[in-house]
């Protein structure tokens, strides 16, 4: 007979287990590993799967990597289909069973998203921990939330993907049995733990609603006073952190890892000649990003929905640039961004050749060429940027006494001035500016409208 599992053991496979200390508040904690693990990285080519299984294979080691693993190694299988209960042959999982017992492995890491029971069988056969590329992701957000929001957003996100991984073990799991005290209605151990994950991601939920109201109060205050807001969008490890402190001088953490940051940082930019707007760091998009990431982090990708514009940030010196420009576009499409008004930032130039700098120039003529790292371009986004904020905003005409000279400094900071004359008695100013500007100060405004 097999012994017991204990709460450890139980709860390998998501790497999310009862911390003790969380326990005690009636909530689940994560215990990081104590060294790195070792780890061997297996992906399988088949019809309908990812297109490209060599730069997904190589983007899973750099997110171990990030996570804190050791590759060890890594593996390519090719089958028409993916196994039912495998997910691999069978052949192969005994093959690949081999390489875990000579390499002495502690995790085997899958680049697709597993089945529970095919995660569960692969255990069987490999003999070791198997977790697959959305449980590392999780476990990589897990590591680097800092704020409140974004931890309980991680949260989650991790126990909507533990659920239906929850599985008992026989009768060896339940309560229910022979003997005394076990007569009438009860509960088995499964369905107890079941319970106390649906009432912690319902508690999440409220938590993270209330966040949420929160987080529209403040909207709404920004709104009074109508200052544009421009997000930073991108695939991960782009530069979008790197941008965000080039352009404003912001103390924000900028590393060379996947996921550097997720919490939501916004600080001011001063754009030509003075018009002042908000600039918006988000969380870096991946290819396949789990659809449990998507759904916690809606309310804080809501920012990039009520952005003006969005920055699309993007390396310019990646092998595969065009298929992380394309995952992005396809992330901004399914948040109900698509259509939003957007800038092409081409980031790390520094690093790339001149032929592909032309290439880039012919292929992408609306783009902007910057190094965050060096400072190239940056002037020339900061026009561009202004230009396409201002472009839409109708040309309004307004008279202003030379008493109320503040009057003129807050729409030089709040719209772009086309023209400005200056008369015996006032200030006559042409500029484009929101119509919510307009109306704040349309006892000065003469007239609105026209596009020149």
């Amino acid at each position: 007979m097999k012994p017991l599992p204990t709460k450890e053991s139980y709860y390998h496979r998501p790497k999310i287990i009862v911390h003790k200390k969380w326990a005690e508040m009636g909530g689940w904690g994560i215990i990081p590993p104590m060294s790195a693990e070792r780890a061997y990285l297996v992906t399988l080519n088949y019809q309908g799967g990812p297109g490209d299984i060599n730069e997904s294979l190589s983007e899973l080691e750099r997110l171990t990597l990030t996570a804190g693993g050791e590759v060890v190694g890594t593996r390519k299988y090719t089958r028409p289909r993916p196994d039912v209960a495998l997910f691999l042959g069978s052949g192969q999982a005994r093959e690949l069973a081999q390489s875990v017992k000579t390499n002495t492995l502690d995790i085997v890491i899958v680049d697709h998203e597993l089945r529970p029971i095919q995660q569960r069988n692969l255990e069987e056969v490999l003999q070791v921990k198997v977790i697959d590329r959305t449980q590392l992701i999780l476990d990589i957000f897990a590591q680097r939330a800092r704020s409140h929001e974004g931890k309980l957003q991680v949260e989650l996100a991790q126990l909507s993907y533990l659920l239906p991984r929850l599985t008992g073990q026989g009768i060896l799991l339940s309560r229910l049995g022979g003997g005394i005290g076990t007569k009438g209605p009860g509960e088995s151990k499964l369905e107890y733990d079941r319970r106390r994950v649906r009432e912690r991601i319902s508690a999440l939920k409220n938590q993270l609603e209330t966040l949420k109201r929160t987080r529209s109060l403040q909207r709404k205050d920004r709104e009074g006073v109508p200052l544009p807001l421009v997000s930073l969008v991108g695939y991960t490890n782009a530069g979008k952190s790197a941008l965000l402190t080039a352009l404003t001088r912001a103390q924000t953490l900028v590393e060379d890892k996947l996921f550097a940051t997720l919490d939501l940082t916004t600080r001011k930019l001063i754009l030509p000649p003075a018009l002042e707007v908000l600039l918006t760091d988000t969380v870096g998009f991946i290819r396949r990003l789990p659809h449990y990431l998507v759904a916690a982090f809606r309310s804080t990708l809501e920012e990039v929905v009520s952005a003006d514009v969005l920055l699309h940030v993007a390396d310019a010196s990646h092998p595969g640039w065009e298929g992380q420009i394309n995952t992005v576009k396809a992330v901004l499409q399914e948040l109900g961004a698509g259509d939003k008004v957007t800038v092409l930032v081409l980031n790390k130039m520094d690093q790339v050749s001149p032929m592909l700098r032309r290439r880039f120039t012919h292929q992408f003529p609306g783009a902007v060429q910057i190094s965050a790292l060096t400072g190239e371009g940056l002037d020339g986004l900061r026009a561009v940027l202004a230009e396409r904020l201002t472009q839409s905003w109708p040309l309004a005409t307004f008279e202003i006494p030379y008493e109320r000279s503040e009057v003129r400094a807050l729409l030089m900071r709040r719209g772009h001035v086309v023209k400005e004359t200056y008369g015996q008695k006032q200030i006559i100013l042409k500029a484009r500016v929101s119509p919510k500007v307009a109306g704040q100060f349309k006892e000065f405004r003469k007239s609105v409208g026209g596009k020149r």
